[in-house]
C-alpha cells in the first residue's frame, strides 16, 4: 500500500475564499498542511489577476520570495530562467508567474527551466499554470485553483486539467469581487451616515458577505430595508472604486479601511442584484448575531440556509 494512500483517492476539495489578505494567507497555511507533501515539486495556481493568488501563496509557502507582487517584480527572478543550471544552485523553492514570464522570455525556456528544476528536484510554484501546460506535457503535482472558492485537486492522467479547475474558478470569481465591494458600501454608510463604529467581524458566505455581532443590534427590519435601500442607491450611481494603499479603498470620494483592498469590482456599478436580509440571524453554535448580504443570485427566494449547499444558487 502507498505510503500517500489517502492521497492517492482525493478527486478534489472545496474552500470558502475568503476577501481579507490575512485570512487568506491563514488559509493557505492550513492547506499547505493538508494538502501538500514534501516531495510534491510541482504545484500549478490557477485563477483570474485580483483573486488573491499571491496572498494564497504567501500562506501557503511562508517566506517565499515572489517573482513579482502588486507592488512590483524581482528582475532577477524573472531573468533566472535564462541561466537555469546556476540558478538550481542558489535555491530549493522557485516562484513563476506565467502572464509576467512569457512577457521576457520565450516559452521554450521556460519549459526548459522547468524540466531543468524538476530534474534538479527543485520544487516550482507556478501561477496561471493553464498557460504552460499544453507545452510542458505534464500536469502539476497539485493544482490550486481561486474564484469565489478554492479548489485544491491532485490530478492523475484521468484529469482535472488546470483549464477545468480555471473554468471553474474564472467565473466565479468576480461575485466574491461583487461581495467585497458590497460589503464596503454597506459599512461605510454604517459608520458615516448613521454614525456607527464598527463593533462588527467580517466573514464569508458564497456570493454574500456576514457581518457578525456579539451582542444582538437594536436593528428594525424596515430600518434594514432603509440601509439595502440606501446602499443599492450607492450602487446605481456607478461610482469608482479603487485602491490605495494595503489598508484603504476609495469609493467615490470616501476612503474605507479594507482587508482585500484588490479584492474589489472597479465601479459600484458593478454590483449585481444586491439584497440584504431582512432579520438579524443568530448562531447558536457561536453565539453571535449575523447581518447576511448577497450578490449576484435570486435573491428575494433564498432562505439563509440556501446560501452554502451544494448546488449553489
Amino acid at each position: 500500500m502507498s505510503k500517500f494512500f489517502m492521497q492517492e483517492f482525493l478527486l478534489y476539495s472545496v474552500y470558502l475564499a475568503p476577501r481579507g489578505n490575512d485570512r487568506l494567507m491563514i488559509l493557505g497555511e492550513q492547506i499547505s498542511h493538508r494538502h501538500l507533501s514534501i516531495n510534491d515539486r510541482l504545484i500549478g495556481i490557477v485563477g483570474d489577476a485580483g483573486s488573491g493568488k499571491s496572498s494564497l501563496i504567501k500562506g501557503m509557502f511562508p517566506g517565499l520570495e515572489l517573482s513579482n507582487h502588486d507592488h512590483g517584480m524581482n528582475p532577477a527572478k524573472i531573468m533566472q530562467i535564462k541561466d537555469p543550471l546556476g540558478s538550481m544552485e542558489d535555491a530549493a523553492t522557485f516562484h513563476m508567474d506565467m502572464r509576467f514570464q512569457t512577457a521576457f522570455t520565450q516559452m521554450h525556456e521556460i519549459v526548459t527551466f522547468v524540466r531543468t528544476a524538476l530534474v534538479k528536484r527543485r520544487r516550482l510554484i507556478i501561477e496561471h499554470f493553464d498557460l504552460l501546460y499544453p507545452y510542458l506535457d505534464m500536469n502539476a503535482e497539485i493544482l490550486v485553483g481561486i474564484g469565489e472558492e478554492i479548489i485544491i485537486a491532485r490530478p492523475t492522467v484521468f484529469g482535472p486539467t488546470p483549464k477545468d479547475i480555471y473554468d471553474i474558478v474564472y467565473p466565479s470569481a468576480k461575485y466574491r469581487k461583487m461581495a467585497h465591494t458590497a460589503e464596503d458600501i454597506t459599512t461605510l454608510v454604517i459608520m458615516k451616515e448613521y454614525g456607527m463604529p464598527k463593533t462588527w467581524e467580517n466573514t464569508d458566505v458564497r456570493k454574500g458577505f456576514v457581518m457578525t455581532f456579539k451582542n444582538p443590534p437594536n436593528v428594525s427590519p424596515a430600518e434594514l430595508h432603509a440601509l439595502e435601500n440606501r446602499v443599492k442607491e450607492i450602487i446605481a450611481s456607478d461610482l469608482p472604486v479603487s485602491y490605495l494603499n494595503d489598508e484603504y479603498i476609495k469609493i467615490g470620494d470616501d476612503n474605507i479601511k479594507c482587508a482585500g483592498p484588490r479584492i474589489h469590482v472597479r465601479s459600484t456599478g458593478e454590483v449585481e442584484n444586491f439584497h440584504l436580509m431582512k432579520e438579524i440571524y443568530h448562531d447558536p453554535m457561536s453565539g453571535e448575531y449575523l447581518l447576511v448580504g448577497t450578490v449576484g443570485g435570486q435573491s428575494d427566494e433564498l432562505r439563509v440556509n440556501d446560501l452554502n449547499n451544494l448546488n449553489g444558487f
